[in-house]
Parts: C-alpha cells; structure tokens; sequence
C-alpha cells in the first residue's frame, strides 16, 4: 500500500508492506527534507555522494536499501531507494541537518501510528475524521465519508477474494460502477466538479457519497452471492451494483426536479453538506441497513 506522508509541509513517499508489517521511506524525499534541498537532480547527486561514504565507512546501511515502484511527482509509478524505519533512522543519523531531531520524532511517530491501527482499526478512522474535521468539513459530512471508508474496504475485500487485481483492474471496475449509478466515469465526474486532483469521494455532497456507497455495497453483496471468478466476472457485477443506485438516483431526482450530481467540491464545504436530511428525503436504505 503506497501513500503520502507529510513532514511539515514536505511529503514523504512510502509503501506499507503487509507481509512484513513496516514502513518503507523513501530515500530521496528524507534527504530532500534534511538537506533542505528541493532540486531532484541535488538531491540525487548527494545520495549518491553519501552512499559512497557509507561503503568507505563499513556501513551496511546501502545494502539494506532496496527498490520499489513508487508514484513519482509527474504521476508515473518509478523505481526509488527505499528504506525501511531503522534504515532511515541510521539515515537521518548520517546526514548533518537541524532537521534531524524532529524528523526522528515524526519517524516513530508514524510508525507507532499504523502499528496501533493495525491492532485497533477504529483508531484509523477517528483519525481520519479528526483530519477531515480539521479541513474544515461538517461532522455530519465527515460521519458519511468515515462510513464510505469502510464500504469501499469491504469491496476491494471482496474484489481481492474474486480474483481482481489491485491496481488497474480495481480502478476499472470503480469506473464502471461510478459510470452505472452517476451517467459520470471518474474522470467524467472530477471534470463537471472541476477537481483536479484527489480523491473524488472527498468532492462529493453528503448524498453522493451515499448513492456512491449503495453502488458499493451492492456490488460487495452481490459479489458475495455469486461468487465471479476473476476481472470479467466481476465487472458485470459492478456494473449491475452500480446499476441499483442509478434507480434510487433517479427516484430523488424525480421528487426533486433537479439533478442530484452537484458541481461542489472540496474548495466550497458548505454546498457539500446536502443530505438526505436536511432535503426531507427518504432514501430507499437506511442507515443500518448500509452498514
């Protein structure tokens, strides 16, 4: 699982490894931030510098860097030296830099951090709220999307249990039940809201983001019943998941007038906040029943 971590305002790219149960950093963007250097080619050159000194020195620290494909900042996956928490640690040791300390302690924090979710993963999404609350988001936007959260992990499950692949084959079938229920692909969809990038789900209204999970968990029980072997199987399944909250979507709109698919996004909180509640609607699954 690869993803983002931000130390101040510096992001730190790093891949959680499930087997092994560890954080893998990556190199270039620890030395970027200790070397307050910006200049990928700067940075670069001085890890190279300083893997040489390291041999000269008899440290084993460059044999324990390995490789993994990481999203690099023009979107493509690129192999990078990694290192895992104790590899960074001896890293940051090496490396001259009034950032060290701090650094250190973020280091263990976000370590401690995924181990304590891992053990209790309620803490993962108090987290996340907090997070998105101090976005500036409502609570009750934030209890809907914490929810969705949970949805879409008991699909890729589900999806992972068929035989899908993570990665391309996730982002397809996602595609294809978004295009079912909304009239929108993903890219469709981040277009008319003019999201130009993040998450599509952090953009939605408090009814997107239900419609979007009554796509998902439909999908999730279907796929449960029937069983699809493999990528093809189950993208009829997301596409007929899909295909029962494009029915719900169409009934509201009808009681409406209007379409339900807002152009708000992250920038405009307050346009989020519409709900099923506060537009007097009742949807045809409740709450309990989502779960």
């Amino acid at each position: 699982m690869s993803n983002i971590k931000l130390f101040e305002d510096n992001k730190v790219r790093t891949s959680w490894d499930d087997i092994q149960e560890k954080w893998w950093f990556s190199v270039y963007d620890v030395v970027a931030i200790l070397t307050e250097q910006s200049e990928y080619e700067k940075v670069k050159s001085y890890w190279k510098w300083l893997k040489r000194q390291l041999v000269k020195e008899g440290s084993e620290l460059v044999s324990k860097t390995i490789q993994l494909k990481l999203k690099a900042f023009d979107g493509k996956m690129r192999l990078t030296d990694v290192l895992d928490t104790e590899g960074i640690f001896r890293l940051v040791q090496s490396i001259p830099s009034k950032k060290a300390e701090p650094f250190k302690i973020w280091l263990a924090r976000t370590a401690t951090e995924r181990i304590e979710e891992i053990t209790d993963p309620e803490i993962a999404f108090r987290r996340a709220a907090d997070i998105y609350l101090k976005k500036g988001y409502s609570r009750e936007w934030v209890n809907q999307r914490i929810l969705s959260i949970e949805v879409r992990n008991e699909l890729t499950a589900e999806w992972q249990d068929s035989g899908v692949r993570e990665g391309k084959e996730y982002a397809i079938l996602t595609d294809e039940m978004t295009k079912a229920w909304s009239g929108k692909s993903v890219k469709g969809y981040k277009k008319h809201k003019d999201v130009k990038a993040g998450n599509l789900r952090d953009n939605m209204t408090n009814l997107e983001i239900v419609l979007n999970m009554l796509a998902e968990v439909s999908t999730t029980e279907i796929s449960k019943d029937e069983k699809p072997s493999g990528f093809s199987e189950s993208l009829s399944v997301a596409q007929r998941g899909g295909g029962v909250a494009k029915v719900a979507r169409e009934n509201i709109e009808q009681q409406l007038g209007r379409s339900i698919i807002s152009k708000a996004n992250a920038a405009d909180k307050l346009a989020l906040d519409e709900s099923p509640k506060t537009l007097g609607l009742q949807l045809p699954l409740d709450d309990n029943e989502i779960k």
